[in-house]
């Protein structure tokens, strides 16, 4: 059996959850970071009897293609996804469509996990993806979900500063830095995740002597950063959270360490990383939190989207706090409407479903 995913964060969080080795996509299927594409294809399949896909929804066509041309004929083959969630960054909508045809088994998840059935996190998921307000209202006692109201980002900013730095923390032991992780809609604006992890880095991990200043970003020990790039040489894949170790000026280096694995990246290539105090809710598909602060204002209104909310909301494990206007948040769960993706995946997977089945040998009835 083989596990993979197509995020570092989620095959992680496989490995966790099951006890075996989970890989990448990308790892699993051998790319050749030189030459392009992968070394396991339809003439040297994969060696497995089942091969277990999580998170399908953030896979492309593209990738979906190659991972199952490498998937042996004779092998079972698990997929697992959210199709409500935001669709996958490149072309097309690779989990929907399976779904859509009617050409594989499907079963649905109707039992939650990750939280406690009362879990006002997951109450107000199911309410976002029916397209109903979730329950905005202070809760009487203790709870996993609110909402801080803020009128104007200047107020949303400092608001969630506060939170991540002060109140979160001392409300439920949480540490600032690697269990409060803040989810934007979008990477522009006062409350974009650009803004706010300039702020929060202020805040959370001011800056000694021992720093660099590269790209735009300062880079000092503590810091929690993103790679923003998939590098095979470095095995650090898009997404990918680190925390670094420490930053050598004389030797023009720095060392990042992703789940106690230690990267060492010259300053020169220090494009690829930027701070993660905050992240676009893009970013975090595959990814779970303890806890997440989401703005949410008229500022996003581009932005503002069904499964967006319902992505970001999803993150939290243990606690979510959105910050904004009342007015952002019934925009985005109105607002079903985000860009149609034209594919003919689904009808191709009916058809072949169709021939295969009139092509078998028919039943004798005795």
């Amino acid at each position: 059996m083989l596990l993979c995913a197509p995020t570092g964060r989620a095959a992680k969080r496989m490995a966790e959850a099951t006890g075996m080795e989970a890989k990448t996509i990308h790892r699993l299927l051998e790319v050749d970071p030189i030459g392009g594409g992968f070394r396991r294809n339809d003439g040297n399949c994969l060696d497995c009897n089942v091969l277990v896909v999580d998170e399908a929804s953030m896979i492309d066509v593209l990738l979906m293609q190659a991972l199952l041309k490498a998937t042996p004929d004779d092998a079972a083959l698990l997929i697992v996804g959210d199709i409500d969630q935001l669709p996958s960054v490149g072309p097309g909508q690779a989990l929907a469509d399976i779904i859509g045809s009617g050409a594989a088994p499907v079963v649905h998840l109707t039992e939650v996990f990750r939280q406690a059935d009362a879990s006002r996190i997951i109450v107000n998921a199911h309410r976002i993806n029916q397209g109903l307000m979730p329950d905005l209202a202070a809760p009487a006692g203790d709870s996993d979900f609110y909402f801080i109201p803020a009128d104007d980002p200047e107020r949303a900013a400092s608001r969630i500063v506060e939170l991540a730095k002060t109140r979160i923390p001392k409300r439920f032991g949480l540490n600032p830095i690697r269990d409060v992780q803040v989810l934007c809609p979008m990477n522009r604006g006062r409350v974009g995740a650009r803004s706010l992890n300039i702020e929060l880095q202020a805040a959370l991990n001011p800056a000694g002597e021992r720093k660099v200043e590269r790209f735009g970003w300062t880079f000092a020990p503590g810091d929690k950063v993103m790679q923003i790039e998939n590098d095979y040489d470095k095995e650090v894949y898009n997404g990918d959270i680190g925390y670094i170790g420490d930053v050598d000026p004389e030797t023009g280096e720095l060392t990042v360490s992703f789940d106690g694995r230690t990267v060492t990246y010259g300053f020169g290539e220090l494009d690829v990383l930027v701070p993660a105090y905050a992240a676009t809710i893009h970013k975090s598909q595959g990814s779970e939190y303890p806890a997440v602060i989401i703005p949410v204002l008229t500022q996003h209104y581009p932005m503002l989207q069904r499964n967006l909310l319902y992505t970001g909301v999803t993150r939290g494990k243990g606690l979510v706090v959105l910050v904004g206007q009342k007015k952002a948040v019934a925009i985005a769960v109105r607002n079903a409407s985000s860009r149609r993706r034209w594919s003919k995946l689904a009808e191709w997977l009916r058809l072949g479903a169709l021939r295969s089945s009139s092509s078998s040998t028919p039943v004798r009835r005795v």
